[in-house]
């Protein structure tokens, strides 16, 4: 019997009744109106140190009550949990804020349904503690953190009548554990409702939805505003420095060796309790406090694509309850484009996780069966993917290390090293409360305050931002009202200081903030920003200050020679540091945000042209690339159809401009217009709207060179 007909079964009368509500009840949403946290803290005015000074601070000999190695999410909120409590905090971060798992997550704040589910099923009261935990924690994030969270209904659509009692009531049972801390109540859809909010869902065999509430967040940006807030009450913090050892004292940690990764500089540090929270990391750490341990984490891949806003409505996910392989698919508005994921297979720790094309595959192939035809799921349409590793692990507190910790462990080892590995993003603040209290513990600290303080604790920008916030950003500053939207949401209250950043367009509107791309709003003012916010390296600013490798590799390719120049004109670089940076960043881009996988994609099309078709189709594409810059732009098609006086209907506009931008990411190389070509003569490809203008414009050019010569030759006829 399968565990859908056990939990009918075991829900009994119960689950029957409700379903017969559910599927007569208002489709409307009730809205739950629960207390609200209270902040602790009001808006700290001291100015961030810079980020030489943090690394003066940390080599000035000081004893730090607690030195926190890892920058995630974990790592940081120790940090603030610690210096709030009155304790002198150091933290530092081999690479960059947020650089791990922290920033590719699924950008979900959440209890876990499919956790809730397994307690319910197993009767298992372990995991019912942490989905309770779980939401507790997500109504503490959308409070404390207003800017960068939102409440995000979520659509589970039903295509079996029996499955509508079962998820309605295992939904239900998530609003009921979230009790007074639950955001929105869910609901149950009809047909024809669930199609109004979801238009591009699969019709067929629909039954209804139904939608309940979680959050999402901006990670990367939610980390970074956590470590700040640490460094504005006291905590000493530092990236791009790493651990290189440990020293003892009577068997006891007493300190580090550091080294500044930026300038080769190494030094000790002294600190009365050291805490690993170093993620996928965490067994490198172990092991330079006992190099006999066995490894506890077992690592898993994640990985995550972004399609084109289009593929979801902006305001609603879907949640793929069973995909062909039994996970869990996610499919997510962010930033104006569709989160996909994700996958779960084991892998190797390294510092530079890349998604392969079979992960790719498989989560398109998963939405592709959820989605109406109208929407054709293309490989071209991924603009960018990201593995991140999920740091399983074994509680080495128990005698059985074998299975895998369901939630986090907290381990503190006989020579003081406290480890917090496992968890999830969602409750970061309850696991570095649990870490500061066991370093309390065992190195017999005395803090201010014994209990933790962050619960209602608001962070970086949350103290005076407001949800029309961006009004006064745009009539202040004359910012664009998208522009304003986005650094409201990105900064809170601190988008003012960003803001004056911002330089003069010399338009009449916008007044101020040029964007670092077309198509996104960026501006130079976040670059300005974004060093004081600690970015040492251009990876930095176009990964975790903006999100724009996240959300479209090849945009961010295209932006980053402006970005690059603005941060050496803050950071005084050199040429060759430029050329280095410029580097660094084209790297990342091609192996961790999907870049090279997407261009082998493309290049396992063969070009079955003969050599005199490929030297006309070079001569084609040279025409209307005539600055030679080896790919053709939206601008280069606007210019050609000029040229030829060529007046299509706006809809024929849309589509060439729509096949070169969405199918390609903005630009087409002459290797994609050749294989474009070979597939459209071999069959592959039917039609394509930019080939017809090419050879419109080969014609068009020729008519030219032909009334030119005619013209030469009358000419000289008349000597």
């Amino acid at each position: 019997m399968s565990r859908r007909k056990l939990l009918i079964g075991g829900a009994g009368a119960a689950g029957a009744a409700l379903a017969g509500w559910a599927l007569y009840a208002d489709d409307k949403p009730q809205w739950y109106n629960g207390p609200t946290v209270s902040a602790k803290t009001e808006r700290k005015k001291r100015p961030l140190p810079s980020r030489t000074e943090q690394v003066n601070m940390l080599q000035a000999g000081h004893t730090y009550d607690v030195l926190i190695i890892g920058g995630g999410a974990t790592g940081a909120g120790c940090a603030l949990d610690a210096t709030t409590r009155g304790l002198r905090t150091a933290l530092v971060e081999a690479d960059d804020f947020a650089s791990g798992t922290s920033s590719r997550s699924t950008k979900l704040i959440h209890g876990g349904v499919r956790y809730l589910q397994k307690a319910i099923l197993q009767l298992d009261y372990e995991q019912y503690k942490m989905v309770k935990e779980a939401l507790h924690e997500r109504a503490n994030m959308l409070e404390v953190a207003p800017h960068l969270t939102r409440p995000l209904p979520i659509l589970l659509p039903v295509y079996k009548w029996w499955q509508v009692p079962y998820y309605w009531f295992g939904i239900k049972m998530y609003d009921i554990v979230a009790g007074d801390r639950n955001l929105k109540s869910s609901y149950y859809l009809s047909k024809k409702n669930t199609l109004e909010l979801f238009p591009m869902l699969k019709s067929d065999n629909l039954c209804g939805g139904i939608v309940y509430y979680d959050g999402q967040q901006d990670d990367a940006r939610m980390c970074l505003a956590i470590a700040l807030t640490a460094a504005r009450h006291g905590a000493t913090i530092a990236n791009h420095v790493k651990v290189t050892k440990l020293y003892k004292t009577n068997n006891k940690l007493s300190g580090a060796r550091l080294k500044d990764e930026l300038t080769g500089k190494e030094w000790d540090i002294k600190a009365k309790s050291i805490i690993n929270a170093t993620g996928p990391f965490t067994d490198s750490i172990r092991k330079m406090d006992d190099q006999q341990l066995k490894d506890i984490c077992c690592p898993s891949s994640g990985v995550h694509i972004v399609l084109p806003g289009y593929y979801s409505p902006e305001h609603m996910g879907l949640l793929d309850p069973s995909t062909s392989d039994g996970r869990v698919i996610f499919f997510l508005p962010w930033h104006k484009g569709t989160i996909a994921g994700t996958t779960d297979l084991p892998c190797q720790v390294t510092h530079n996780p890349k998604p392969t094309e079979d992960e790719i595959l498989f989560i398109l192939t998963e939405v592709k069966n959820y989605l109406n035809p109208d929407v054709e799921v293309r490989r071209g349409d991924v603009l960018s993917a990201w593995s991140g590793i999920r740091p399983l692990v074994s509680d080495p507190n128990k005698p059985d290390t074998q299975s895998l910790a369901r939630n986090h462990i907290v381990h503190v080892s006989p020579s003081g090293l406290v480890t917090i590995a496992g968890g999830k993003w969602t409750t970061y603040r309850s696991m570095a409360a649990e870490t500061i209290d066991a370093a309390i513990e065992s190195a017999n600290l005395k803090p201010l305050y014994k209990e933790c303080q962050t619960d209602g604790f608001l962070i970086e920008g949350a103290h005076g931002w407001t949800p029309t916030m961006y009004i006064r950003l745009v009539q202040d500053f004359g910012l664009e009202m998208e522009v304003a939207q986005h650094l409201a949401k990105s900064y809170g209250d601190r988008a003012f200081a960003v803001a004056k950043m911002a330089q003069m367009t010399g338009k009449r509107w916008p007044i101020i903030g040029k964007k670092i791309h077309p198509e996104f709003p960026y501006i130079d003012a976040e670059i300005r920003y974004g060093v004081r916010e600690y970015a040492c390296t251009a990876v930095d600013m176009v990964a975790r200050r903006l999100r724009l490798a996240f959300l479209n590799v090849q945009a961010a390719a295209e932006a980053l020679p402006g970005v690059i120049d603005i941060m050496a004109e803050e950071l005084k670089w050199s040429d060759a540091e430029k050329q280095k940076q410029t580097k660094a960043a084209q790297d990342f881009l091609a192996n961790e945000m999907g870049q090279m996988v997407n261009r082998a994609s493309r290049d396992k099309i063969p070009i079955n042209l003969t050599k005199d078709e490929i030297q006309s189709y070079i001569k084609r594409f040279q025409i209307i690339d005539k600055d030679r810059k080896g790919f053709v732009s939206i601008n280069d098609i606007r210019r050609s159809l000029k040229s030829m006086g060529v007046k299509p209907s706006d809809d024929e506009i849309s589509a060439i401009l729509s096949e070169i931008d969405v199918t390609y990411h903005g630009q087409l190389e002459l290797q994609d217009y050749l294989q474009m070509m070979s597939a459209i003569k071999s069959g592959h490809v039917a039609y394509s709207r930019f080939a017809r203008m090419a050879e419109m414009e080969e014609q068009h050019h020729e008519q030219e060179q032909l009334k030119k010569s005619i013209s030469v030759e009358r000419s000289g006829g008349g000597l």
